[in-house]
């Protein structure tokens, strides 16, 4: 790094990502445990994408967005998981400056995305228990090609900015991240320069984006439970298929509201508490998510049943010849 004028400060060409504190000695166990949760959410989402596609049942507006989240947290296990086993496996921290960027445009696209898909899915529910005989006509396959192309653009639109308005802050205090990834939040306080463009714009993204989304999904949710307080139990059995939806806005919104809390009101009696919130927030919805809808969707659970029967029948089928 070549130093400057300022003091304490310099250019850099790279950053150096950290693994786990305090755990540094269980790298190689944390890697064997990470790569495991890789091969899950592969398999767990890999195998929703191909039973939603193959199963014309299937092609109903509920299980579209289930095939959208399913692809989004596939590729946001593959832009963070690979990465993180080569620290704890080879110890290799280092990361390009023009990678560090590129990883952080992709990590909150596909957040952003995921958010997008989350308010869809609930808006799905609320039609569906709510305007159960307007459903078909409301949901179209229209409608959600353009609900999709909103999602994607508003994700595209809000989150280029970011690595833009990092790569123009002329020096840094430090290349060292305590994430094992990198995130616009934590990149940002490493600047010498003035970060007060990346401040308002960062908290305008969780505001617009993440906050309002957060609102509708809770909006839906509620109207939800109020439609069918008191009603038959076929409208309460149908109620019951949005605890899996609910369990997945949880799991992606606490430790998201947690991490964006924890990074700009830093508590000094826990000061890793962000690193735990970041690993829950990007590694644990990608694995959990195909595992609540396999368990809580029951045509899920049959299409997973249908496609497990065929690879039984091929195999004896194999083995005959």
């Amino acid at each position: 790094m070549s130093t400057t004028s300022q003091p304490n400060c310099s250019h850099i060409s790279h950053f150096l990502l950290s693994g786990i504190p305090y755990l540094e000695d269980f790298n190689p166990w944390l890697g064997f445990f990470l790569i495991s949760m890789y091969i899950v959410a592969v398999m767990g989402n890999s195998s929703i994408l191909y039973i939603i596609r193959v199963d014309q049942e299937l092609h109903e507006p509920m299980y579209i967005f289930l095939f959208m989240l399913s692809l989004i947290d596939l590729l946001l296990a593959t832009t963070t998981m690979p990465r993180m086993l080569g620290i704890f496996w080879t110890d290799d921290r280092e990361t390009k400056f023009s990678n560090c960027l590129t990883q952080m445009f992709f990590i909150h696209f596909l957040s952003a995305l995921e958010s997008g898909i989350l308010v869809a899915m609930a808006v799905d529910r609320y039609v569906a228990i709510c305007n159960p005989l307007r459903y078909s006509s409301i949901l179209t396959s229209e409608k959600i090609c353009k609900m999709s192309a909103l999602i994607l653009g508003r994700g595209a639109l809000v989150m280029v900015p970011i690595p833009l308005i990092i790569n123009r802050l002329p020096e840094w205090k430090s290349n060292v991240l305590s994430h094992s990834y990198c995130l616009h939040q934590e990149v940002m306080n490493l600047a010498c320069g003035n970060i007060m463009v990346n401040v308002i714009y960062g908290l305008f993204i969780i505001l617009s984006v993440m906050g309002i989304d957060s609102l509708v999904i809770s909006l839906s949710y509620l109207l939800i439970i109020k439609t069918v307080r008191g009603l038959e139990d076929a409208s309460m059995k149908a109620f019951s298929t949005c605890a899996a939806h609910i369990c997945a806005v949880l799991v992606y919104y606490i430790p998201l509201i947690g991490l964006s809390v924890v990074h700009r009101f830093k508590n000094p009696t826990a000061p890793h508490l962000h690193i735990l919130f970041g690993n829950v927030y990007l590694l644990v919805p990608p694995v959990i998510n195909p595992l609540i809808y396999g368990i809580k969707t029951k045509k899920i659970r049959i299409g997973f049943k249908k496609v497990y029967n065929k690879i039984i029948h091929r195999v004896k089928t194999s083995r005959n010849i």
